[in-house]
C-alpha cells in the first residue's frame, strides 16, 4: 500500500476562501427550501448563495464517508487490493455484501462507498489505509483540522450515531468542493449505478442519490441517514456553466430531502451567471511605440479565445482587465495575432485568470527609406544632418566665389607672368 501525505494546497485554499466569503455574501435561504440546515455555494468563486443554520453541529449520517473517501484518495492507489474487514453490518445497514476474506480493489470499494454507501466498504478502506479503525479515525480528525473543518468531529468512518460525532452543512460543502477536484470522484458520484468487477463476484450497486437519475443537471454527491441525523444530502449540480454544491441536513424523509435539495440547487444556480470576463478583442489601454515610425503606436487587445467566468448575476462591474507584461517597443514585421504580452483578469480585485495580448493590426517591416528617415529624426541624426548641411552650404559658397566674374584662375595668372 502506498502512503503519501498530500497537503492539497489548492483545495485547502479554495475551502479557506469559501469560509472567508460566507459571512459577507450569504443570504437567508428562501422558504421553498424546507430544511432546518441548508447551504449552497458556487464552486469557482466560493460565494455562498444562501444558508440556514449552516454552522450548527449535528449528526450527519453517511455523509461522514466523504472524509473516508478523501483519505483513501490521498493515501492509496486505485489498483491497490484490500481484504474485507472483519465487520458484520446489521441487516438495516447499507452494505455491498463483502464476504470474510474477500479481496477487492480500492477503485471498486470507493464506488461501493460513494454510491451504495456500503458500511463494509468503509470499514475495509479504513483498515486498508490506516491499519485499524482507530488509527483511521485519528487521521480523519487530523485532516479535518488541516482543512479548517472547525465544526466537525469524527468517531467512526461510517457515520453511525455515536456520542461526540458531528459535522455541519458548511463543513460538508467545503469537503465536497475539495473532493470534486478528483476526476474519479466527479465521474463516480454522477452515475446512477456501476458494476464492481473485482471481488468474489460481480456486483451492481445503485446510487442512493436518486436525483442524479431523475434531474438532468444534478451531478452528485452523497446521501446520509440515521435516526439522529435525519435525512441528509450533500448535492451538486451544473447548468449553463454554473457549478454549485449544497447540503441539506435533518429533513424528515427522502422526499423532503430531495425536494429541498433541488430547490436549493436551483436557487443557487439562479444567483450566478457565466459571462465573458475578458472578451476577445477587448482593448486594455496599452499603446506600444513602433520602432522606426515616429509617433506610431500599436494598441494591444485580448487574444482570440478570451476568458469566461462565473459572477453573481448582474454584477459585471466586478470584472476588470489589467495588462501586466508587454514590450516597451515593437518592430515589424509582426503578423496579426502574434502574442505580445499578458493581462490578468480580476474579479472583485481577485485574480481569476490571465489572458494573452495581441496587436490590433499587422506591423509591416520598416524599409531602408523608413529606417533612414527615422534615424535622421533622432538627436544624433539631427546633429549629423545639420553638420552635413552646413558643410554642403560652405562648399557651395566657396565654389561660387571661385567662379565669380573678373577673377582668373591662379594657374592662368602664373602662366601670363
Amino acid at each position: 500500500m502506498r502512503r503519501v501525505w498530500l497537503t492539497a494546497i489548492a483545495p485547502l485554499a479554495l475551502a479557506m476562501a469559501l469560509a472567508a466569503a460566507a459571512p459577507a455574501a450569504a443570504r437567508n435561504c428562501p422558504a421553498i427550501v424546507k430544511a432546518p440546515n441548508a447551504i449552497v455555494i458556487e464552486v469557482s468563486t466560493g460565494i455562498v448563495a444562501c444558508e440556514r443554520n449552516a454552522g450548527e453541529r449535528r449528526p450527519v449520517g453517511s455523509a461522514v464517508k466523504l472524509m473516508t473517501a478523501l483519505l483513501t484518495f490521498e493515501n492509496a492507489d486505485m489498483t491497490d487490493t484490500y481484504t474485507a474487514a472483519d465487520y458484520r453490518p446489521a441487516v438495516a445497514e447499507s452494505q455491498i455484501g463483502l464476504l470474510p476474506g474477500e479481496r477487492m480493489t480500492v477503485r471498486d470499494l470507493l464506488q461501493g462507498l460513494l454510491l451504495e454507501s456500503g458500511n463494509d466498504a468503509a470499514m475495509t478502506l479504513a483498515e486498508g489505509v490506516a491499519g485499524s479503525e482507530r488509527a483511521f479515525v485519528r487521521m480523519m480528525n487530523r485532516r479535518a483540522r488541516e482543512l479548517g473543518l472547525s465544526d466537525t468531529r469524527f468517531r467512526n468512518p461510517i457515520g453511525l450515531d455515536e456520542a461526540g460525532a458531528y459535522s455541519s452543512a458548511h463543513d460538508l460543502v467545503k469537503l465536497a468542493v475539495i473532493l470534486r477536484t478528483k476526476p474519479f470522484f466527479r465521474r463516480t458520484v454522477q452515475k446512477p449505478q456501476v458494476t464492481l468487477d473485482s471481488g468474489a463476484r460481480r456486483r451492481v450497486v445503485k446510487n442512493r442519490n436518486d436525483l442524479v437519475s431523475t434531474v438532468a443537471w444534478v451531478n452528485g454527491v452523497k446521501t446520509g441517514h440515521t435516526r439522529s441525523a435525519g435525512y441528509v444530502l450533500v448535492g451538486s449540480a451544473r447548468r449553463k456553466g454554473v457549478q454549485v454544491v449544497s447540503a441539506v441536513l435533518n429533513t424528515e424523509s427522502e422526499a423532503e430531502r430531495d425536494a429541498a435539495s433541488v430547490a436549493l440547487l436551483n436557487w443557487g444556480i439562479g444567483r450566478f451567471e457565466r459571462t465573458a470576463a475578458a472578451p476577445a478583442g477587448t482593448l486594455v489601454g496599452v499603446k506600444v511605440p513602433i520602432r522606426y515610425r515616429r509617433g506610431a503606436e500599436l494598441d494591444l487587445m485580448v487574444g482570440p479565445n478570451g476568458e469566461r467566468t462565473v459572477i453573481p448575476r448582474g454584477r459585471e462591474e466586478l470584472l476588470t482587465i489589467r495588462a501586466i507584461r508587454y514590450p516597451t517597443e515593437v518592430e515589424g514585421p509582426i503578423p496579426y495575432g502574434t502574442r505580445l504580452g499578458m493581462a490578468e483578469v480580476l474579479q472583485d480585485g481577485r485574480r481569476i485568470a490571465t489572458v494573452p495580448l495581441i496587436g490590433i493590426a499587422d506591423v509591416p517591416a520598416a524599409g531602408l527609406a523608413v529606417r533612414t528617415k527615422s534615424w535622421f529624426a533622432t538627436p544624433i541624426g539631427v546633429v549629423l544632418a545639420f553638420a552635413v548641411l552646413s558643410a554642403t552650404v560652405l562648399l557651395a559658397r566657396r565654389w561660387r566665389r571661385s567662379r565669380a566674374p573678373g577673377q582668373r584662375p591662379a594657374r592662368e595668372e602664373a602662366r601670363a607672368a
